[in-house]
Parts: structure tokens; sequence; C-alpha cells
């Protein structure tokens, strides 16, 4: 199977996970699944200094920044095929 169709199942698969995962994991998910579909986090950090999610969802973003599309899609696959068991 080619990597693009790997990453949708992943997404697909995503959605179905028995169990939420705990807040850091789907931060993960959410920052590989930007860096692999938009790439580097380009966007300016958001002002409102009680935004506390809006905040951390862009600092895992823009932790990922210079990693390939490909390998973003690799690990999100990885860590969804390990959360699903």
């Amino acid at each position: 199977m080619e990597l693009q169709e790997l990453f949708e199942q992943a997404i697909a698969n995503s959605k179905t996970l028995s169990e939420k995962p705990d807040n850091e994991t789907l931060l993960k998910l959410y920052s590989l699944f930007k860096q692999a579909t938009e790439g580097d986090n380009n966007g300016e950090a958001p002002t409102n200094p009680f935004d506390f999610v809006a905040k951390a969802k862009h600092s895992a973003w823009e932790s990922l920044k210079g990693i390939s599309k490909d390998t973003a899609m690799q690990q999100y696959v990885e860590l969804v095929t390990q959360l699903k068991g």
C-alpha cells in the first residue's frame, strides 16, 4: 500500500479508537497531521494569553518544523497503529 493510502486509512482509524488518547497523544496526532498535510507551521502564534489549547497546538506543530511531509505521514501511521493495538 502506498504511503498516502496508509495515511488516509490511519486518519479513518484515528476516528474509531476504542478510547480517547491523552492530551499529549492528541497533540502529537494533531501536529503530525498538520505537518503531513500542510508542511511547516508559518502561522502567527496565538495572541490570546488564555487560549491554552491554541497555544499548545501551535507549539506542538511548530516543534515539527523541518520534518518532511512523508516522514510526518509515516509517524502518524505508526502512532495510530500503536493506538489501535
